[in-house]
């Protein structure tokens, strides 16, 4: 008996340290995930962490979790996954373009009918005023788009040499792709953009792409004899008349894995090998940046380009010496770029008109009364100039594209 019950205590003994051991185990576990769940979230030790990144977590609501930003970039990036329909939009502000990049965003925002996603690249005194302006936006406008924003980022070994290329932080389009790790394609556009039709038509490019295609911009010029790169450049450049990259719609999965032929070397060179060594080849031969740059690598690397017509950027250089882009003309104008400051000063009196008036238009109103009609009355004042005098095909597309827009909140109610 005394035998029977030694066992059932060594038994009971045995069964005791197994239940502590699992127990540890189970808490060890549970310890362990919280903490990587706090990793993920960007929360060290529990508590609350901004590292300067602003992400919209659902339209309409204010959110400052930068990684669960990324974290929703993987589940729905197009071209890898078809049920997004978003359009992805990338802009760079410094310095005073806070009301114009606002401007641009607000185009946007009235004329697309699927949602958008904004990536806002800024100088950090801007970060505030560009979260507190777009959330002071009306619901309705609010739930259309997302919105997140990133400092001025640029490698670190030639950080200010980037940053002084051309226009202060102009050259941060170069470093997008390698950036934005997490978005499949994007469209790039400068500040003095103004949307004159929805995004996701230019958006729906990326649909004529071929195999080879990595990116699309339109002509710099269509008329040689008024062209500046083929006048005036002093190193390589794309096509005729060159390229203008103020509107860039690009696959950055493709231009991540691309290896671009070049004038340096014999062996092919990745996106974030070539920047560096072609800055140095030829930064006392380029004069508009960033912009050099991209004509430089096309020009070894033409297939790799689709071009859209100039009505997709269309600027005074189109129309200041006399209508020269043959699209517009019959189409109308797509994408309106006021270049060269006209939208802040009197040597363009057409594209001011229209950025007065996407700024003025109050959202909600009925934007064929409160935006088409008073844009249409000011361009009558404008017909003194060249760019006046074509200003009909700026309201061309618009006109289509408010109708649109109108006939579908009818619908809805």
């Amino acid at each position: 008996m005394r035998c029977y019950l030694q066992a059932f205590l060594l038994c009971m003994v045995f069964i005791f340290f197994s239940l502590v051991y699992v127990f540890n185990q189970l808490a060890s576990t549970l310890e362990d995930s919280d903490g990587w769940g706090l990793k993920e979230q960007g929360i060290p030790g529990g508590r609350s962490h901004d590292d300067g990144h602003l992400l919209r977590k659902r339209p309409g609501l204010a959110g400052r979790d930068h990684e669960e930003g990324l974290d929703r970039e993987r589940s729905s990036s197009p071209g890898k996954h078809h049920s997004d329909e978003r359009s992805h939009v990338a802009v760079v502000a410094c310095g005073t373009r806070l009301e114009e990049t606002l401007t641009m965003l607000k185009s946007a925002v009235i004329l697309s009918k699927k949602p958008l996603h904004f990536y806002i690249f800024a100088e950090d005194d801007l970060h505030e005023p560009f979260k507190n302006a777009l959330d002071s936006w009306p619901r309705t406008a609010q739930t259309k788009f997302n919105f997140t924003i990133y400092p001025i980022t640029f490698p670190e070994e030639n950080a200010k040499e980037w940053k002084k290329l051309f226009k202060p932080c102009a050259s941060q389009r170069l470093f997008l792709p390698l950036i934005l790790k997490e978005v499949d394609s994007l469209l790039y556009v400068d500040t003095d953009i103004i949307f004159l039709q929805p995004v996701e038509d230019i958006w729906a490019l990326l649909s004529q792409f071929d195999s080879s295609h990595l990116a699309a911009m339109a002509p710099e010029h269509e008329e040689p004899r008024i062209g500046w790169y083929n006048r005036f450049a002093r190193h390589p450049y794309y096509g005729k008349t060159g390229i203008n990259s103020g509107v860039m719609l690009m696959n950055m999965t493709r231009l991540r894995e691309k290896s671009f032929k070049n004038d340096m070397t014999t062996v092919p060179l990745k996106w974030e090998e070539i920047l560096m060594p072609l800055l140095q080849k030829y930064k006392l031969n380029i004069t508009w940046g960033d912009q050099d740059l991209l004509n430089i690598i096309f020009h070894h690397n033409p297939e790799s380009l689709y071009l859209f017509p100039c009505q997709w950027n269309y600027r005074p250089d189109h129309c200041i010496y006399g209508s020269n882009c043959q699209q517009a003309d019959q189409e109308g104008v797509f994408i309106l770029h006021g270049n060269r400051g006209v939208y802040h000063n009197e040597k363009q009196p057409a594209f001011r008109a229209v950025y007065e008036a996407i700024q003025k238009y109050p959202f909600g109103e009925n934007m064929e009364t409160s935006l088409l009609q008073p844009l249409e009355a000011s361009l009558l004042t404008t017909t003194n100039s060249y760019c006046g005098r074509a200003s009909h095909l700026f309201t061309k597309k618009l006109k289509q594209s408010i109708l649109s827009v109108q006939q579908e909140v009818t619908q809805r109610r």
